[in-house]
């Protein structure tokens, strides 16, 4: 049985967030979709449409999560979710969104999908050269650095290893540099290949 048939005997033919009966197509949830029937719904041009493009969400239509949310299936379980983060700020939706109970792994696949972080938790370090920095990252120092309070500096071509990049300012990683544990700003590495 195909994936699309699959949904629509799931879901009585009826998009599985708002119940409408025109318009079908499987939709992969992101992020981690691999296009398994667990892991895509059946949604209408409408619901997709708002889904992908927040700028034209209609506030209302999305009144219909009130029943969604209930749903037994967790990819349905995490768009009702991610929408109700979307709408926070319209009290319904946060009224929702309080009384929804998702289990630990669906709460990560819609946490995992990146709606309602904070800014902190989007923020991304970069490095001189504008490649992404992680935690656990290699990088080189690209100038001499006094390092204040240990009294040496850190020089041009050190190999520092096992970075940690600082949650809430992008400028900034941590690293451990001749034994000591310091702060250096992002523009003076570069990350090792």
């Amino acid at each position: 049985m195909s994936i699309e048939k699959t949904l629509q005997a799931r879901s009585e033919s009826k998009c599985e967030l708002c119940g409408a009966t025109e318009n079908l197509a499987v939709y992969e949830v992101p992020p981690k979709s691999n296009g398994s029937a667990d892991e895509c719904v059946l949604l209408c041009a409408t619901c997709r449409g708002q889904i992908e493009e927040p700028e034209k969400v209609e506030v209302d239509h999305w009144r219909c999560l009130n029943e969604s949310m209930w749903s037994q299936i967790p990819a349905v379980q995490v768009l009702a979710w991610w929408m109700l983060k979307r709408l926070s700020a319209e009290g319904w939706a946060q009224d929702l969104l309080n009384m929804l109970y998702l289990d630990e792994a669906t709460q990560a696949w819609a946490q995992a999908m990146g709606e309602g972080q904070s800014k902190g938790e989007t923020i991304r370090h970069l490095d001189s050269n504008g490649a992404l920095l992680a935690t656990g990252d290699t990088v080189t120092l690209i100038k001499d650095l006094d390092v204040k309070g240990a009294n040496f500096t850190a020089k041009r071509g050190t190999i520092v290893r096992g970075i940690a990049p600082v949650a809430d300012n992008p400028e900034q990683i941590e690293a451990r540099v001749n034994g000591q544990r310091i702060v250096i700003l992002t523009k003076f590495v570069k990350k090792a290949g």
